[in-house]
């Protein structure tokens, strides 16, 4: 359902390009001010290019040889690679994790990622629940809504069972449309009432309206 997919791969970042692109866009900045926060997220999956995240991570947030970063604003977004949340729970980096969910329901889920075939929800979320979190940390899971695919309440009640227990934080994403795709953004009501039934169950919930 993502237009960059159409892209196809061409190849991974090295570690110099990943740390490059924030090295540019800090240099595009006025004097005295830097990027923010940093998402590794997008286009590509940051989990199968496993050593250069890692090292790019390292440079980014070592406070004496790098540009010094805090771990709390770096985000990791994966698609749900378990054996790379693993490991990258045992780098000690402290970096965010978010998890880029889109359905509660392996039926569903299977139908719009193909990661689902080699991990289900159930290892996905035993996967999440091991990553070491900080106190006040969160794990984000990013949720495309699909016309008609994944936004009717029943769903949303079926989120709410898959992270009970987990310190979440839920970014629901209306679908921007494309041309050529089957999908579609859903009516704005039905949007609001997802986000009401998760906020009712105590997850905190935001809505990523479209700035393009």
């Amino acid at each position: 359902f993502c237009l960059t997919g159409t892209m196809g791969l061409t190849r991974n970042l090295s570690a110099a390009e990943i740390v490059g692109q924030l090295l540019v866009a800090n240099s595009l900045l006025r004097e005295g001010e830097r990027v923010s926060h940093i998402v590794f997220m997008g286009m590509g999956e940051p989990l199968a290019n496993y050593a250069a995240l890692v090292q790019s991570l390292r440079i980014l947030t070592d406070a004496k040889l790098g540009l010094g970063y805090s771990p709390r604003r770096v985000t990791v977004s994966t698609v749900g690679l378990v054996s790379g949340i693993g490991k990258l729970g045992r780098e000690d980096l402290k970096v965010n994790l978010a998890i880029s969910l889109h359905a509660a329901s392996d039926e569903v889920r299977s139908r719009l990622m193909p990661v689902s075939r080699a991990w289900n929800l159930e290892a996905l979320m035993r996967a999440v629940r091991a990553y070491p979190l900080a106190a006040r940390q969160h794990v984000f899971f990013e949720y495309v809504m699909l016309d008609g695919v994944n936004d009717a309440p029943e769903e949303a009640q079926r989120l709410v069972r898959l992270l009970r227990g987990v310190r979440a934080k839920v970014n629901l994403i209306p679908f921007n449309d494309w041309e050529g795709s089957t999908f579609r953004r859903p009516p704005l009501a039905r949007i609001l009432a997802f986000q009401s039934i998760l906020l009712e169950a105590g997850v905190t919930t935001t809505v990523r309206w479209s700035k393009g």
